[in-house]
């Protein structure tokens, strides 16, 4: 659909842009039949320099993550971490917890297996050896809603659907929540099975291995299965005997009782006894703290958040800022929390429909005018450089700077010019940020295209456009 452009602002070049993004919109053919909503705006005066379709509602995919990072720093602020508390019920006399320990998730989806084995050595080093009542995992300080409204079946399985959990684990430093890592490697002999990992290492997950190792010739065909409402992966097909090891990301069913899991082998390999059981329920008001860990500031986690669009920190920072200022960590509460502190920053809400924290939803919907408004109103704000640096940049080599853009626009006038956040759904893609021209002057862009055929085309064409503006 081609509404024609609005230009309200002169610039440098103006006519030639002007011309060369009529004609690309136009006339580009993946276009066809597509919707293409454009901002672009001056980051001095916050001007709308182009836009078309600027005012029309759209799918923002992970964009809507520009929304929910600049309310989480406003609302919770750069210093603020999330805890992971060891409390019990009991007296602790003679290397002895006399009753339950529990272990109290506030949030933390940067909580890897190691940290559980820190909190344990510090049990182990304040002298208990045993616990004669159960260990028990307290996820209660958000609700039991574990995935989004509008979050698809079929990303059940898949790491960025994972089930959010007060109380979750990380396989690594990117900290994908609730999920774990799969090795397959091939086996030492033709027609032997794969060699399979996990990381952590942990038998919460159950692994059938149907995969044949075959010669250097054939392909690689793996699946990867993890059967609903189940912890059992299935895994098929081949990988060649001179293959690399292949890695993919599963999310766990039930990330509470997986971290759960994680915890009693923690205790069991620092030598401490549980002679009750493990399981789930609530901490009570009268119970002592024992130790607490603390998470990496937002400040930091807001790097892997951003560079990698991860759907869970998000969907966690809007529990978050729903249990911090309206005393309930659900979506609900979380997405009202949002739509007010982004009217405090600048942005018409009265246009938006939000429905997740991430994006991951087809409902919602976003103007892009509304999106470089933000991006104009917030340069003001005092956590504004760290919300900048945690935009991926494009073409950077480096995978923690270049993010989701490393690979794109590189050997271009956009190269290493352009800080901005991608997005990609199903017939959408979409890229929305600051982009440094030649002539020294930083654009605000905001670029959303949704009914795409092949997503892909769509990030082509945001290059472009991201180009013809870093040449201006």
């Amino acid at each position: 659909m081609y509404v024609k452009p609005h230009v309200l602002y002169a610039v440098p070049n103006k006519h030639s842009l002007t011309y060369q993004l009529n004609s690309l919109l136009t006339q580009e053919p993946a276009l066809e039949g597509a919707l293409a909503g454009l901002s672009i705006r001056s980051a001095a005066s916050g001007e709308i320099l182009y836009e078309h379709l600027g005012n029309a509602r759209l799918k923002p995919a992970s964009n809507l993550k520009l929304f929910t990072a600049a309310a989480a720093l406003s609302i919770l602020g750069e210093d603020y971490s999330f805890k992971t508390e060891l409390l019990t019920d009991g007296k602790v006399s003679f290397g002895m917890i006399q009753g339950n320990l529990y272990v109290k998730g506030k949030g933390d989806p940067t909580l890897l297996k190691s940290d559980l084995d820190n909190m344990v050595k510090k049990l182990k080093e304040s002298g208990i050896k045993i616990i004669r009542g159960n260990v028990i995992a307290d996820d209660t300080w958000y609700d039991d809603v574990r995935y989004s409204k509008d979050l698809p079946w079929s990303d059940e399985t898949t790491y960025y659907g994972a089930q959010v959990s007060a109380l979750t684990i990380s396989p690594n430093g990117d900290y994908d929540a609730g999920s774990v890592i799969v090795g397959i490697s091939p086996g030492e002999d033709l027609n032997s099975k794969a060699n399979i990992s996990l990381k952590p290492e942990t038998n919460y997950i159950t692994v059938i291995n149907e995969t044949k190792t075959v010669s250097s010739e054939e392909k690689k065909r793996l699946v990867i299965e993890r059967g609903h409402g189940t912890n059992t992966i299935k895994i098929t097909g081949t990988i060649p005997i001179n293959s690399k090891k292949v890695k993919e990301w599963i999310a766990v069913w039930d990330p509470t009782a997986y971290a759960l899991h994680l915890f009693q082998q923690s205790l069991q390999e620092h030598g401490i006894k549980l002679l009750g059981d493990a399981t789930k329920g609530k901490t009570p008001e009268t119970a002592v703290l024992l130790h607490t860990h603390e998470s990496i500031p937002l400040s930091e986690l807001i790097i892997p958040f951003m560079k990698f669009s991860n759907n869970g920190h998000a969907e966690t920072l809007i529990k978050e800022m729903g249990k911090v200022i309206k005393g309930e960590g659900s979506w609900e509460q979380g997405l009202e929390v949002l739509e007010t502190e982004l009217t405090k920053l600048g942005v018409n809400t009265n246009t938006l429909v939000l429905r997740d924290g991430s994006g991951i939803s087809h409902v919602n919907l976003v103007p892009a005018n509304e999106i470089s408004k933000l991006l104009y109103t917030i340069q003001k704000k005092e956590w504004f450089p760290t919300y900048l640096t945690s935009l991926p940049i494009a073409g950077h080599s480096n995978r923690i700077k270049g993010g989701t853009l490393r690979h794109r626009m590189k050997e271009t006038s956009a190269q290493e010019r352009v800080k901005a956040k991608t997005g990609t759904l199903s017939t959408v893609s979409s890229l929305s940020g600051y982009v440094k021209t030649k002539s020294g002057e930083t654009l605000i862009f905001s670029i959303l295209l949704n009914n795409l055929a092949v997503e892909e085309k769509g990030k082509e064409i945001e290059n472009k456009i991201a180009e013809l503006l870093a040449n201006l």
